[in-house]
This record gives structure tokens, C-alpha cells and sequence, in this order.
């Protein structure tokens, strides 16, 4: 992975991360929380695993991974109350473990 893809990964994972601690603490107006932790934090991690999909070191898992990041994204704009709103939670799960099983094996010595 070169370093500019983990720059860009880290900063998206950071700020998804404030997004999450915010709209979880109720720092800011409903309304105000309710974006961030609902669209911007899904947004931001699906955004962050089509970065992550090319450096995975199984290969299979490419497109897996692309399909996991547009749920989030899709998913990020859906309304709470809509019966498909749940797809951002699947594609965050999917790319979650998608990512722990693409990690590359430790060899003991």
C-alpha cells in the first residue's frame, strides 16, 4: 500500500471515528447528530473501504469489498425509516471482516 492510500485511509478513518463518537455523546443538535452518525460516519467508511479494496492481499476479496463499501455509501443516504436502511450496517460488517480476513498471514520464525 503506498502512502499516500494510508494517509488518505487513516484521515478517513479518523474522522468517521469523531463522527461516531459525536453522534453517540448527542454533542450537537439531533439533527446535527443524526447526520453525522447516521450518513457522514457510513459515508466516510465506505468511501475508506473502496481505498482499502485494491491493497487487499486476497484478491477475491476485491470486489467483495467494492460491494460492502456502495452498501454503506448507498445505504448513507437511505432514509432511517426505509425498510432498506439496514444495508449500510451489512456493508460495514461485510467490509469489517472482509478486512480481517484479507490481512496478510504473520510468518513465526
Amino acid at each position: 500500500m503506498n502512502t499516500n492510500t494510508q494517509t488518505i485511509q487513516g484521515i478517513l478513518s479518523i474522522a468517521a471515528l469523531l463522527c461516531l463518537v459525536v453522534g453517540f455523546f448527542n454533542l450537537f443538535s439531533p439533527e446535527i447528530n443524526d447526520l453525522l452518525y447516521n450518513k457522514l460516519f457510513y459515508l466516510l467508511i465506505g468511501v475508506s473501504f473502496f481505498f482499502q479494496a485494491p491493497t487487499l492481499t486476497n484478491k477475491n476479496f476485491l470486489y467483495p469489498m467494492y460491494v460492502a463499501a456502495a452498501l454503506c455509501i448507498i445505504g448513507a443516504f437511505l432514509p432511517k425509516d426505509s425498510q432498506f436502511a439496514m444495508i449500510k450496517t451489512i456493508g460495514l460488517f461485510a467490509g469489517v471482516i472482509l478486512s480481517i480476513f484479507s490481512r496478510p498471514k504473520l510468518t513465526r520464525q
